[in-house]
């Protein structure tokens, strides 16, 4: 599972992880490696797909400036039709 893992991470040609392997004592031809991407895949993609969360089409965005031991900051919330939120706060020059 490694070998799959790394050739789709990183975008690695099957020949390049068979190099990686050899590299550490382990001898497998590239089409074995390719055989296992195409075997692995479909499993590795639904293991995955919990993990994921929708994001909702509808946002809403709300900005403003705090004073923070005396510097102006920024800062930006999100909320999407789901109500999860994100906020991300920014140094706004000046004093």
């Amino acid at each position: 599972m490694l070998t799959v893992r790394w050739y789709l991470r990183f975008g690695l040609s099957s020949r390049d992880v068979e190099e990686l392997l050899a590299q550490r004592g382990i001898e497998v031809d590239h089409v074995t490696i390719y055989r296992w991407v195409q075997r692995f895949t479909p499993m590795l993609a639904e293991a995955a797909r919990p993990c994921r969360h929708a994001v909702g089409d509808r946002w809403q965005v709300d900005e403003t400036y705090v004073k923070v031991a005396g510097r102006w900051r920024s800062v930006d919330r999100a909320i999407d039709q789901f109500a999860r939120s994100s906020t991300c706060s920014s140094h706004r020059g000046g004093t």
